[in-house]
């Protein structure tokens, strides 16, 4: 029985030092991504990716990092013939989905995410706009306690009973008060440095979209999974006002991943460091099949398990 695969992308707070250095060191084609990546990039991808550094979380630093290392797992994984039906990811992580899905070419990707991520750390000072975990409430729960807080939003729908909040610093602050009061099991302040997913992130898409706009794209070879509408993507004229809505709206990554299960994907393959993904898909459905594919070995043990499952 062959498997329905989808490839999904990790977004902000996965990264971490040393992420993609075996690929880099063990496969020419991941070592070509990260090469051509710093060609186009404004600092030391290699030494933000590999070395010990702190701007590794440094939104305009992490951005660009976390897309290329997902790329370059990526093609080595399609030249070994593992190849997904759709792809999708969380916030940063959908551009790595267009790409790996052919919209648009990995340095591009690439370039948009590092200005993208310059953008959402000038949209709003210091200080000004903060973002929290919000446990064991569902997002109608949740959106009912802080309709009457001005300027705090709900950021990211990420699975059953975790929802992030978003907005100005004081708004997030009462509305944590409100939700615990509410029965929240926690609220988790987050460590990042802006409202991001709101619209106090208008300037930055903004200023995304010319960027954007100059972004050659190609038709897709597979669709990708929107983070704003939790629909399938099979045009790329649609990219562009896609990813300048995310901006501003709610990533639906929980309603993304139900509808890839709705569509008959049953075996999901998380390309990146860590595992919050797939940690988000088991509380979703515990009956369909997650890995993670951050180091060589990891992807040698995957390989084998779906080509085991596909010989039965």
């Amino acid at each position: 029985m062959s498997n329905k695969i989808a490839f999904i992308y990790p977004g902000q707070g996965a990264q971490k030092v040393g992420m993609g250095k075996t690929f880099y060191d063990q496969y020419p084609e991941a070592k070509a991504v990260y090469d051509d990546a710093n060609e186009v990039l404004d600092f030391d991808l290699l030494h933000v990716c590999f070395e010990e550094n702190e701007q590794i979380n440094e939104t305009a630093y992490t951005q660009p990092a976390l897309v290329a290392t997902s790329l370059a797992i990526t093609k080595v994984l399609q030249d070994k013939g593992i190849t997904p039906e759709v792809t999708a990811g969380l916030s940063l992580g959908e551009y790595s989905a267009i790409a790996a899905a052919g919209g648009m070419e990995a340095t591009d990707a690439i370039r948009l995410v590092r200005a993208r991520g310059t953008y959402m750390e000038q949209a709003v000072p210091n200080h000004k706009g903060a973002m929290s975990a919000v446990l064991g409430l569902t997002g109608e729960e949740i959106q009912e306690q802080i309709k009457d807080i001005p300027n705090v939003w709900i950021a990211n729908y990420n699975c059953p009973g975790q929802v992030a909040i978003t907005g100005e610093t004081e708004s997030v602050k009462a509305a944590g008060v409100k939700l615990k009061d509410a029965g929240s099991k926690r609220v988790i302040p987050l460590a990042v440095s802006g409202p991001f997913h709101c619209p106090m992130m208008e300037p930055a898409a903004e200023q995304l979209l010319s960027e954007l706009m100059q972004t050659p794209l190609q038709e897709l070879e597979i669709p990708y999974i929107s983070n704003v509408t939790a629909q399938q993507v099979e045009r790329k004229e649609k990219i562009i006002e896609l990813l300048t809505t995310q901006m501003t709206h709610s990533v639906l990554w929980e309603q993304s991943v139900c509808q890839m299960i709705a569509d008959g994907v049953d075996t999901f393959v998380e390309v990146g460091p860590g595992r919050t993904l797939s940690n988000f898909i088991k509380k979703i459905d515990k009956t369909v099949k997650t890995y993670q594919i951050g180091t060589v070995e990891e992807m040698e043990q995957v390989i084998g398990e779906l080509v085991c499952k596909e010989n039965k």
